[in-house]
């Protein structure tokens, strides 16, 4: 079996956890307030989970969601399951500004403009790990 970064390493800093996933937050100066939800399971697709996992997964990446919209407040959320280079299951979600490196097109894609690093991640990530323990 090949090596899981997302078996290996936490992902990111954990913000929450439970017994089913995790929400960490990346670090990436250009998307603050980027996390991912990761299942703690090696697990490739959605519908390999059960129904009532499948529920509780998107639980979690919704009140994540929510989570970043009141304390970010950014023009837009963009969520995303890809997986094709790290083939077990995890949502991104990723606060998008109208001013921020890639907006409007995909943060993987060709930058519109210069970084211009917001900082603050550590101030972010105590806020966010506060409201997620509230919400879930």
């Amino acid at each position: 079996m090949n090596p899981c970064e997302l078996c290996d390493t936490p992902g990111g800093e954990v913000l929450w956890r439970n017994d089913l996933c995790r929400v960490v937050l990346i670090d990436d100066v250009d998307y603050p307030g980027f996390c991912r939800v990761i299942l703690n399971a090696h697990v490739k697709e959605m519908s390999d989970l059960s129904e009532a996992r499948q529920t509780q997964l998107m639980r979690a990446v919704f009140a994540t969601e929510t989570v970043l919209r009141e304390v970010l407040r950014p023009d837009k959320i963009n969520l995303a399951s890809l997986g094709n280079m790290t083939p077990h299951l995890h949502w991104h979600v990723i606060p998008r500004f109208a001013g921020d490196r890639h907006f409007p097109n995909p943060i993987w894609g060709a930058p519109q403009r210069e970084s211009r690093p917001q900082g603050q991640l550590n101030l972010i990530a105590g806020i966010l790990k506060s409201a997620l323990a509230q919400r879930l």
